[in-house]
């Protein structure tokens, strides 16, 4: 099957510029790759070409739409942030290239210079609608009036596999006296590893973390000792196995912080019995939401 790449670019570039640049992208000869505006005859084309590129014109901060396709002859077929990576220093253009999240507005840009950040781009309403790169997550030279902030409603929509969450699922299932694990306490098992395995890969994809998110985590560790002690003696070791391997990657993760400073910074109150759990008085370091 094909490999399908859908790219967006910042300067109107030409077909031969396209096509060199595609040719740089997946190691072939110019010659081996066709490139089409959208309205061009189709029996004009060449469809056996490794690499075909068919172009649109756009209005605003963008200029051209591409959709590519790497035959099965192509031997390198990168991912498409890496395709967008090449094809942004190759042609000496901004790239934008759409995210995994479900915001339709969640794109990447790639710049000729190798930077790759997040962006949000907008189309109005027109006819044909005009594309506006709003804000992104550092400064673009391309397009200085993108405001630059982090974009929280992405990373909180990001959500890394929990393998020790659904494994204790499975395991606490048939020993539920209902249904299965109660949802909170099956979701709250859930969010505490996705915060685990974030904070372990440098808080990757997005390279921050919102401070009332990490809070959130933390609320959700208390539920789990809340919870935990209201549950059937066999579900509770279950829960108990999981939590404690959890907690051990937490801690290595973290650092001590016994004056709970960090209490007052994501709460607005100074360490008290309410905020006991031992995870209340631990950080990363540095911080994921002070990371510029």
């Amino acid at each position: 099957m094909p490999t399908g790449y859908n790219l967006l670019t910042v300067d109107a570039l030409a077909p031969e510029t396209m096509a060199t640049a595609l040719a740089r992208c997946f190691g072939v000869a110019v010659g081996d790759v066709g490139v089409a505006e959208a309205d061009a005859d189709p029996e004009l084309r060449n469809w056996a070409a490794p690499v075909l590129c068919t172009y649109a014109a756009v209005s605003g901060d963008l200029t051209r739409s591409l959709d590519l396709y790497a035959q099965d002859q192509v031997a390198d077929q990168p991912p498409e942030s890496e395709v967008a990576a090449r094809f942004a220093r190759a042609a000496g253009t901004t790239v934008l290239f759409p995210a995994e999240e479900a915001y339709p507005s969640a794109y990447w840009a790639a710049t000729p210079e190798g930077l790759v950040t997040r962006v949000r781009l907008e189309l109005s309403d027109d006819e044909p609608p005009l594309y506006t790169v709003d804000s992104a997550e550092a400064p673009l030279p391309q397009l200085p009036r993108a405001v630059v902030e982090r974009f929280a409603e992405i990373v909180r929509e990001q959500r890394p596999p929990a393998p020790v969450a659904e494994a204790f699922k499975v395991s606490a299932a048939p020993l539920w006296p209902d249904d299965g694990p109660h949802p909170s306490l099956a979701g709250a098992l859930t969010v505490w590893e996705r915060v685990v395995v974030q904070m372990e890969s440098g808080w990757a994809p997005s390279g921050w973390y919102p401070a009332d998110l990490y809070r959130e985590r933390l609320e959700a560790r208390d539920d789990l000792a809340r919870i935990g002690a209201r549950l059937p003696p066999e579900v509770r070791r279950l829960l108990d196995d999981a939590v404690e391997g959890l907690d051990l990657r937490f801690v290595r993760a973290t650092e001590e912080d016994p004056s709970g400073s960090l209490i007052e910074e994501l709460t607005g109150r100074p360490p008290g019995r309410d905020r006991s759990g031992r995870w209340w008085y631990r950080r990363p370091d540095p911080a994921p939401w002070e990371r510029a």
